[in-house]
């Protein structure tokens, strides 16, 4: 468990400075009204990971609940394939992005190939939240849970703020 949690953190930190250098300061997302659609996907994936992080830093997700979670993943695989859509036919990505998403993808793989294994043997137990504790990786993921969450925030909000009102066409 402990190396899935570690490609988790690799994840969230590859996806903090995703967010903070290409979507804030580069692209600068948040003021774009035709950002909207893309920001609804983050703050949709954002949420996702908040449970993500949240929850697997002091929780198995045993018996059913380890179908909920395979969803919960499942549901994060279909919004960043959306993203990445919504991305090419509203703005072009800069290269290093590109190539951050691309990393990003191929870590999140090797995320669920270390997790699965452990939610098979986790749905095969009676269901419930049983706690768990991963010392400093907890600790680190409740940050990133927290963070995400925030994030999460930030984009609902500017996806959802009017944007400018465009003046009436004369006939």
């Amino acid at each position: 468990m402990t190396t899935a949690l570690l490609l988790l953190v690799a994840q969230g930190l590859l996806g903090a400075f995703d967010t903070l250098w290409y979507h804030e300061f580069h692209q600068r997302l948040a003021a774009k009204t035709t950002a909207r659609k893309e920001l609804a996907l983050h703050a949709a994936r954002d949420f996702a990971y908040a449970i993500l992080f949240g929850s697997l830093a002091w929780r198995q997700w045993e018996g059913l609940l380890a179908w909920v979670l395979g969803g919960l993943l499942l549901l994060e695989i279909c919004i960043t394939l959306q993203d990445f859509v919504e991305e090419d036919l509203s703005r072009k990505l800069p290269a290093g992005e590109r190539i951050m998403h691309t990393v990003m993808a191929i870590i999140y793989g090797a995320f669920l190939a270390n997790l699965l294994p452990q939610m098979h043997d986790w749905s095969l137990r009676p269901t419930g939240f049983v706690p768990a504790n991963y010392g400093f990786i907890s600790w680190l993921m409740t940050l990133f849970a927290v963070g995400v969450f925030f994030s999460g925030i930030r984009d609902l909000i500017a996806c959802l703020r009017p944007g400018p009102s465009h003046p009436a066409k004369s006939l």
